[in-house]
């Protein structure tokens, strides 16, 4: 089954907490702080693989959770680091999150961060100042992002095989290519993309894929079209396949519907290198319908008969020709590997609002200091309060009226306005 589409759910593990601790050593008097800080947590990382064609693999598991990070300790002793998690997908893996395009793995051994892991809580060591010696308060850790992403293939092939439903595209796969297509005389036998490698000589060779046939109106919805031909995107060369059991008029009918179809779907794939051919020259109408077309159209056009091979080995030699064109014009390092860092968060917005008899503080870098103060406790509490100062927070609720005793919400924590 081929899977084209997925939706994941991503988590970074949790940082750990930092820990409260004081020295105890004989004839050491006074001690002072030693909590150790706690681990990040792991981040979760997918990467483009040469050896998946698919994500199916991702049918029965689609929630990914990296480890969170371990807990400080006293002597100065920090938590250890969560792992991370690598998740494998196939190269041409397009990645959005709510419709807006986050990656595109396009190349073996690209990587990118889906979700990152949580900082590891301060351990009381570093809340030590000359007024308070001795304090009793550490960080928790910061929870890791969690992230529902779609997950779209895009199969990258050097050249692709578009044509109406039954004009011989997956005969003519399997006749150059181990790819074993199901082949059958009613329209529509393909129904998902396939891939095969074809050998021009020992050392040549270019990946060409077949599409579901396309009909009059597949760019919207139409047959299978607008599912599939997307896969053909990433191609640098199209073989047009025109069905030569029909009289002239018909192919040429037959050739404008595809241009328009691709036209209508991504008017970039008319820039792409065309090569026009008549299949079935097996056939007694063949050979009038190709005379017919190489007098219409200025551009050569190819005659083939996949069954007999009549012309198909200078197809192939025709297309490879193209695509090595294309790749000096458009090269593409291939055996590159890349790191592709998400990039970084956008500065946190500070945004004070009235809500139900209370206020609410909206805002990432406010909404994390709560987490981790911990607004349970009174030195976490009092933790916090600088952190409304130093925001401006503070300020902009006494400007909309906040009293002591007023009930402040930030993300899911709730305290009491002093």
């Amino acid at each position: 089954m081929f899977v084209d589409e997925i939706r994941l759910t991503v988590q970074g593990g949790d940082g750990g907490s930092g820990a409260v601790s004081f020295r105890r050593e004989k004839y050491v008097p006074r001690g002072g702080p030693d909590g150790g800080d706690g681990g990040r947590g792991g981040s979760v990382y997918l990467q483009a693989d040469p050896q998946l064609s698919t994500l199916i693999s991702f049918r029965h598991k689609r929630r990914f959770r990296a480890s969170r990070g371990g807990n400080g300790s006293g002597s100065n002793c920090h938590g250890k680091a969560g792992e991370d998690i690598i998740v494998m997908v196939p190269v041409g893996t397009l990645v959005y999150e709510g419709g807006e395009l986050l990656a595109d793995l396009d190349r073996a051994g690209i990587q990118t961060c889906v979700a990152r892991g949580g900082r590891g809580g301060l351990g009381n060591q570093h809340f030590a100042t000359a007024v308070q010696q001795t304090p009793r308060f550490a960080q928790r850790g910061e929870p890791g992002e969690t992230r529902t992403l779609d997950l779209a293939l895009k199969l990258l092939a050097d050249a692709g095989i578009v044509g109406a439903p039954n004009a011989g595209k997956s005969t003519l796969l399997a006749a150059v290519s181990a790819a074993r297509p199901k082949i059958a005389e009613y329209p529509f036998t393909t129904l998902e993309p396939q891939l095969g490698v074809v050998s021009v000589d020992i050392d040549a060779s270019f990946v060409l894929v077949d599409v579901p046939g396309l009909i009059e109106g597949a760019s919207r919805g139409a047959g299978l079209g607008d599912r599939f031909l997307r896969h053909i995107e990433r191609t640098r060369v199209l073989i047009h396949l025109i069905d030569g059991g029909q009289h002239a008029a018909g192919a040429l009918q037959q050739l404008e519907m595809i241009r328009e179809e691709l036209r209508a779907w991504n008017p970039r794939l008319l820039s792409l290198r065309r090569i026009v051919t008549v299949s079935k020259l097996d056939l007694p109408d063949a050979q009038q319908t190709l005379a017919a077309l190489k007098s219409t159209l200025a551009e050569p056009v190819h005659g083939i008969s996949a069954v007999t091979g009549a012309g198909v080995k200078e197809l192939m030699a025709a297309v490879y020709s193209a695509v090595v064109e294309a790749r000096r014009e458009q090269p593409n390092d291939e055996a590159e590997v890349v790191l592709r860092p998400r990039p970084k968060a956008a500065a946190s917005t500070l945004k004070v609002t009235r809500e139900d008899g209370g206020f609410r503080v909206a805002g990432s870098r406010l909404e994390r200091a709560a987490v981790m103060a911990g607004l349970e406790s009174e030195e976490g509490r009092m933790y916090f309060e600088k952190a409304l100062v130093r925001s401006g927070a503070r300020r902009e609720l006494e400007r909309l009226g906040a009293r002591p005793g007023d009930t402040i919400r930030i993300g899911a924590e709730e305290f009491s306005f002093t």
